[in-house]
């Protein structure tokens, strides 16, 4: 493959690599935050431009609006974190419809998978909080979360895709809900969060199109 080759077919892909890396070193330094806010924002945004140029199904264009949700609830976060949790929400509950849309009959290790993930990430999300007045909260999001991740390793998208970048996803929002509680002050914690999040989110999208495109090569968009 060219060197060339991502940037001049993929250039979306490339600018999200850049945001996503941007935001990552920016965030430590004395940039204002409102510099930051749409830096954050633009990673999985410019994920949802490349979803949307390269296939215009009615499939691509939910995990567009998945795609949409993720990328403003990032910048919600940088000033409330329930309205970001909300859009979050959103995003797995959008994410989840698609991949229930493509579901596969689990069997063996596979529903076991499935079954432990939509039973202790809703757990883990109520138990690690300490502040009581989360704990609840928590819960219920983790419970999409969960079920996010759990439809995703149960679809006909490629498992170590798609399926490894939901649980790359459930790992960094669960280390982020362990910071307030047993992880609080924990630098390596605050480290790990937006690169699990980020590469999580990068599979699962180019998984999701690129399977689509090779199902139905003739709504392929060619750049």
């Amino acid at each position: 493959m060219p060197k060339r080759a991502l940037a001049q077919k993929r250039p979306f892909l490339l600018l999200s690599i850049v945001a996503a890396l941007a935001f990552y070193y920016l965030r430590a330094s004395t940039l204002p935050e409102i510099y930051l806010i749409p830096l954050r924002g633009s990673a999985a945004g410019l994920l949802a431009v490349y979803a949307f140029t390269r296939h215009p199904s009615p499939d691509a264009r939910l995990y567009v609006w998945a795609l949409g949700a993720a990328a403003m609830g990032d910048m919600a976060l940088e000033v409330d974190i329930t309205i970001g949790g909300l859009l979050f929400f959103l995003h797995h509950v959008l994410a989840m419809s698609l991949f229930l849309k493509h579901r596969r009959p689990v069997t063996g290790i596979h529903s076991w998978i499935c079954g432990v993930t939509l039973i202790s990430v809703p757990v883990a999300g109520y138990l690690l909080p300490y502040d009581p007045d989360e704990k609840l909260q928590v819960g219920l999001y983790t419970l999409a979360l969960g079920a996010m991740a759990a439809s995703a390793w149960a679809s006909t998208f490629p498992r170590f895709r798609v399926g490894a970048g939901a649980m790359l996803v459930v790992v960094s929002d669960l280390t982020f809900f362990a910071e307030m509680g047993p992880l609080s002050g924990n630098m390596w914690a605050q480290l790990v969060i937006w690169p699990l999040y980020y590469l999580g989110m990068f599979l699962m999208c180019t998984g999701v199109i690129q399977t689509l495109s090779k199902r139905d090569p003739q709504l392929r968009v060619v750049q």
